[in-house]
């Protein structure tokens, strides 16, 4: 395979995200795209697996120009993209997202379907369940099924978007494997779009550097990490150990609390947070740190206000039965009958819920904040409380597309009064712009703002006055001085006593930020007390149940 682009250029407006770029890809090579957030990177990588078309220049495969303006026609010239945030239907199996997109017969059989899945997925060292919902999978798993479906495709350029954000090591470490083999042994080009140097120094072979739009350098690896850095934002970035500010005052106490996860119910855990504190959650991905963190959030349980709900809901059922029971017609009574039963069923359903847990939990169960139990608290009531969470998946749950930066502003002011101050939302999200480094307009719609920038914008609207922030990998898709920055801002709501609790795949970013960490391991959790006498291969060893 070869792969040529001369003077590709991409333009939104007045922005250039792409400027007269040009380079060749040759096959049994690994490429990595490196550049700070909204370097044009993604874009890139988008107008060559056909999500966006170039504004000029030309692509060309093995010597023959190629006109791509579609992902089908990216396919069809043997180019594949393994998105950030995998493309696949949740409510489906993986066989049939594993069929999805295949050219489409009357005569196609799932049993030959999932023949050619499982022989592929053995090449591959993949080990996926044909009949398993996707919904079910972990992020690592997403990406092995649309790696196992782009190939089946026949695709033969394999271009993949921040891989490794969201995985675990030994995740990551299988990834890395299948991508070595594919390009030595299948002569494929991979092209990888990161911002974590160590992950591009353990997996390529050659680095081109973009800045700003343009293409500033290309290295062969192994190179100097300092020559990368300096080729990614024109200087070097220095990084300094942040001092502990935590006092001996407890604003958050865990007792005997049991969470469910994905793969185990961890038990009994203990946790005691004190102001101005930062602990770090490390664990392989479904161990139950999320769910630790969105059951202290108020998330994902049945809450004292949906019980309240279902109780006046039943005495209303009550009340409206003996009004309707009156009238004459039985067949109309009935119809009434089952209409209230379908819409008063889900509040019930939570009811049964809450009385159940309340019944299997340990009565000596406490989450205690300030001294005052918040355990049957909804995520409104807590963050009213001082309590936040942001979730690690952006426009899922943290941001909503199609809204521009003012709206996410307006939306996030707290406030009685019956309409939005438009100009306080504009002067916020100007502020923020300028604080948190966000490249982005205050009416730019928020899909359009890369990946690291999105994050950037979850972290600047959360609330000043917090007590508690409970975040699921904050600095997700940003690179190094980005990451840099957010955490600087991070640490100083602890000069207010805010205490800290985050999750992530990056076990030098758990160490580093760290004051504590709660590692979670088939189903039970262990507290290191000093971060800084431990290193990412004992860290490892405690996540794999080694003690």
């Amino acid at each position: 395979m070869r792969l040529e682009i001369h003077n590709i250029s991409k333009s939104f407006g007045p922005l250039k995200a792409n400027d007269h770029i040009s380079f060749t890809f040759e096959g049994g090579r690994i490429y990595a795209i490196l550049g700070e957030n909204g370097a044009g990177k993604s874009t890139l990588m988008k107008i060559l697996s056909g999500y966006q078309s170039a504004s000029s220049g030309q692509i060309i495969i093995d010597s023959n120009p190629a006109q791509i303006n579609s992902p089908h026609h990216a396919i069809a010239h043997g180019i594949g993209m393994l998105y950030q945030d995998p493309l696949d239907f949740a409510p489906l199996t993986v066989l049939e997202n594993y069929i999805e997109g295949k050219p489409f017969t009357f005569l196609m059989r799932r049993r030959e379907a999932e023949a050619d899945l499982l022989a592929r997925c053995k090449i591959l060292g993949f080990n996926l369940n044909p009949h398993a919902m996707v919904e079910s999978l972990t992020v690592g798993e997403r990406q092995q099924l649309e790696i196992v479906r782009l190939l089946s495709l026949g695709v033969r350029i394999l271009i993949l978007d921040e891989p490794t954000t969201g995985i675990s090591a030994e995740q990551k470490s299988q990834l890395f494997q299948t991508l070595k083999n594919l390009a030595r042994e299948q002569n494929m080009i991979v092209i990888l779009v990161s911002h974590k140097l160590a992950d591009v120094e353990e997996l390529c072979d050659e680095v081109l550097v973009l800045r700003r739009g343009k293409l500033v350098g290309y290295r062969s690896l192994p190179c100097e990490t300092d020559i990368l850095v300096e080729m990614m934002f024109g200087k070097r970035i220095s990084t300094t150990t942040p001092q502990p500010l935590y006092t001996d005052k407890p604003i958050l106490k865990i007792h005997k609390l049991s969470v469910p996860a994905r793969l185990f119910t961890i038990q009994n855990i203990n946790l005691e947070v004190r102001e101005g504190e930062v602990i770090g959650l490390a664990g392989l991905d479904g161990s139950g740190q999320v769910e630790f963190m969105r059951t202290v959030a108020g998330l994902g349980r049945p809450t004292w206000a949906d019980q309240l709900t279902a109780i006046v809901a039943l005495v209303g059922m009550w009340w409206v039965f003996g009004k309707i029971l009156d009238e004459s017609s039985a067949v109309l009574n009935l119809a009434r009958i089952a209409i209230l039963i379908l819409v008063l069923g889900p509040m019930l359903k939570t009811l049964y819920l809450y009385i159940r847990q309340r019944a299997n939990n340990d009565q000596n169960t406490q989450i205690m904040l300030n001294g005052k139990n918040i355990g049957w608290r909804g995520y409104r009531d807590l963050l009213e409380r001082g309590i936040a969470y942001l979730a690690a998946g952006r426009l899922e749950e943290g941001l909503v597309a199609g809204l521009t930066l003012v709206d996410h502003s307006a939306l996030a002011e707290r406030s009685s009064l019956p309409h939005v101050n438009w100009l306080r939302a504009w002067r916020r999200t100007k502020q923020a712009i300028t604080d948190f480094s966000i490249k982005g307009r205050p009416f730019s719609q928020i899909q359009t703002l890369s990946g690291g920038n999105q994050q950037r914008v979850s972290l600047s609207l959360l609330p000043t006055n917090l007590r508690l922030i409970l975040l699921e990998n904050p600095t997700r898709g940003l690179d190094v001085e980005s990451a840099g920055h957010i955490w600087s801002l991070l640490l100083n709501r602890r000069k207010q006593g805010t205490a800290i609790i985050f999750s992530s795949p990056d076990l030098d970013e758990i160490i580093d930020y760290s004051d504590r960490i709660l590692v979670f391991s088939s189903g039970q959790t262990t507290l290191v007390e000093n971060p800084e006498q431990m290193t990412t291969a004992r860290l490892g060893e405690l996540i794999g149940g080694k003690s």
